[in-house]
């Protein structure tokens, strides 16, 4: 499998581990070798309920058993992504009310970029130094970092970017912006945190220049920082806010959500202002809305702040320079790139999965999955700092 993984399947760097999966469950991935691994990543914070939630499962087959894909995005009233959309107006502060399903956070972040331009006018994007949204052109053109977007140059044109967490810069917010976009916690950066006031006092710039604030939250959302999204830390609320990863809890999906005034805009002038075949899908809206509802029936946030805590208190080790993030969107810094691959290595050998950060590697990235045990945390805890004395 290892082999044709190689050959047949593209890559996307020259170091990827193929690992050869056999079964998934709970915290653990199986291999063909006959080990578990303790999963500290999650599919890179995708599966929130963990590997085969029996909750996800069973809504995936019920689906399937109905019905799979009938209509384009849009068009058809269907069970599942009704009940979804419905229940996330439900659990988000006014005026967030109507949501738009896709694909994947990316396409999301193209579409919130689209629907901020069409609602305003405006054809100036403002975001932040150290980005990461996604890799299509759209989104690839609002992430701040140069060495992953000069090769596909030329990107989306009126883009530029200020520092995250400098309000000095705010001046360069004008009416001739339409849209600030960010993310609330810089997840490639190393899971940057905001000060305090500052997407607060973000906001209100926007709001004195007629501008929207766009807050990607496809990393932090559904229950990660404690909250269901990052934002309600913060005392306010973005206009356009992006879901993702982690809102399936293991299958492809995206969203982005805004007031109903705004959401409108995209319906007309021209009609299908965004338009996608499997937005919306039934089967992913089915196994969206069980991963929603189970962050709540197991009071999942509740527990995220013990469960930081734990991590804090165990992850204590003169190789480690700073833990970063909040809730179990952790980065641990361990100084220099070449060290955390080699822990990161060291680690799969000893049965636990860790990664790193896309853009500073020095950074060791612990996301598991929300509903793992004190215990696995203890032992995943015990397998970093036995490799980091090893190293």
């Amino acid at each position: 499998m290892q082999k044709d993984f190689f050959q047949f399947q593209a890559q996307t760097t020259k170091f990827a581990a193929g690992f050869e999966v056999e079964k998934a469950e709970g915290s653990y991935i199986y291999g063909t070798d006959g080990r578990k691994y303790l999963d500290f990543v999650a599919g890179v914070s995708a599966n929130t309920l963990g590997h085969s939630h029996p909750k996800i499962v069973n809504a995936i087959k019920a689906q399937a058993e109905k019905y799979l894909h009938v209509m384009v995005y849009g068009e058809y009233a269907q069970e599942n992504p009704i009940a979804l959309c419905k229940l996330l107006a439900e659990k988000t502060p006014e005026p967030l009310e109507v949501t738009y399903l896709v694909n994947s956070g990316a396409e999301a972040i193209d579409g919130a970029l689209k629907l901020a331009k069409r609602y305003t006018g405006r054809e100036e994007i403002i975001s932040m130094k150290n980005s990461y949204h996604g890799n299509t052109h759209g989104a690839l053109s609002v992430s701040g970092n140069e060495y992953h977007k000069r090769e596909f140059r030329p990107l989306l044109p009126m883009v530029s970017f200020i520092n995250f967490n400098d309000e000095t810069e705010f001046s360069k917010i004008t009416e001739k912006t339409a849209c600030v976009i960010a993310e609330t916690i810089q997840g490639a950066a190393g899971f940057l945190m905001p000060d305090q006031n500052y997407f607060k006092n973000l906001k209100n710039r926007c709001e004195e220049v007629g501008a929207l604030l766009i807050l990607d939250e496809i990393q932090p959302g559904f229950g990660r920082t404690g909250k269901l999204f990052a934002f309600e830390h913060y005392n306010m609320v973005p206009d356009i806010f992006v879901m993702g990863k982690g809102m399936g809890g293991g299958v492809p999906v995206g969203a982005f959500m805004s007031s109903e005034k705004i959401m409108e805009t995209l319906s007309h002038e021209p009609k299908l202002g965004h338009i996608t075949t499997f937005g919306g899908n039934p089967l992913i809206a089915a196994a969206s809305l069980a991963t929603l509802e189970g962050v709540f029936e197991e009071n999942l946030m509740e527990k995220i702040g013990e469960k930081e805590q734990l991590f804090r208190e165990l992850l204590i080790h003169p190789k480690i320079l700073q833990i970063n993030g909040k809730g179990l969107m952790l980065a641990v810094n361990l100084g220099k790139p070449e060290f955390t691959l080699a822990v990161a290595k060291r680690c799969m050998e000893n049965g636990l999965i860790v990664f790193w950060q896309l853009y500073n590697n020095e950074f060791l990235r612990i996301s598991p999955p929300l509903n793992l045990s004190l215990e696995e945390i203890k032992a995943g805890c015990e397998i970093i700092l036995k490799v980091l004395n090893e190293i």
